[in-house]
């Protein structure tokens, strides 16, 4: 395991050892920001603690999260989510998790999505595969699945309404209704089942970097294919689509 990669973890352990204890938090505070999407004194806490190790133990790189800002700059830059569906975890759903992503001259080189709520972790780093385990269980390789067939395959999405504003509702339904079967497991939940061959596609209409970046390396590492609904294999396209490879141009076509 990579230097990185092995920080990584200590900075997802850190993280959850601050979500777990505020998850279902009978005074968890919540505010909204100016687009109206919630944030909880968890998601700021996060951040600022992972941000707080980074600087100790790696002064030289940048810094970008969702809540305290920031930008991917050239050379190396930690890419933060401090709590990937933020609506769950103040709901009580545990469906959750923090993303970290190390960026390498804009391109994601090491990724870690922690889900301490569902007791499981999953991380990639560029070259050495993608991970998952179960709290207290053994590392395990993971891989997309081998469906070829868009008649048998498995989607997910997250908020339908999105399609609406952000992209195409019909073309959404003209995918899932190509599909075998389609859920809406949402957010990081739905790519990290992409990685583990469990569903076959997962297509998000608005996303941004910090959504997905740790999500790419993951899927591709497990063999898959990430990209933004065009088809461009970036972070910035702000939608994004995980597939096992094989079903990814017939969805983009769908899509289109």
């Amino acid at each position: 395991m990579s230097s990185d990669l092995s920080f990584a973890l200590r900075l997802a352990d850190a993280a959850d050892a601050i979500t777990h204890s505020r998850f279902r938090a009978t005074d968890l505070v919540v505010e909204r920001k100016p687009d109206r999407s919630p944030v909880t004194d968890a998601d700021t806490a996060v951040e600022d603690a992972i941000r707080a190790l980074i600087a100790a133990e790696r002064p030289a790189d940048a810094v970008a999260g969702e809540e305290r800002g920031g930008s991917v700059v050239a050379g190396r830059t930690w890419l933060l989510d401090p709590i990937d569906g933020t609506k769950n975890f103040l709901r009580g759903v545990p469906a959750w998790a923090t993303l970290i992503a190390l960026m390498e001259d804009g391109e994601p080189i090491v990724g870690v999505v922690s889900s301490p709520a569902l007791n499981k972790r999953w991380w990639a780093a560029r070259g050495e595969g993608a991970w998952a385990a179960e709290s207290g269980g053994e590392p395990r390789r993971i891989s997309v699945s081998g469906v070829r067939d868009i008649g048998d395959a498995y989607l997910s999405t997250t908020h339908l309404s999105s399609w609406v504003e952000y992209h195409s509702r019909e073309k959404y339904l003209a995918l899932a209704d190509a599909c075998w079967e389609n859920r809406a497991f949402g957010d990081f939940w739905q790519h990290c089942l992409v990685a583990e061959g469990v569903i076959d596609i997962a297509a998000e209409a608005i996303v941004n970097p910090w959504d997905v970046a740790p999500l790419r390396i993951l899927v591709e590492e497990a063999g898959g294919r990430f990209s933004d609904l065009t088809g461009d294999p970036t972070i910035h396209g702000g939608s994004a689509m995980t597939s096992n490879g094989h079903l990814h141009e017939t969805a983009l076509k769908l899509l289109a």
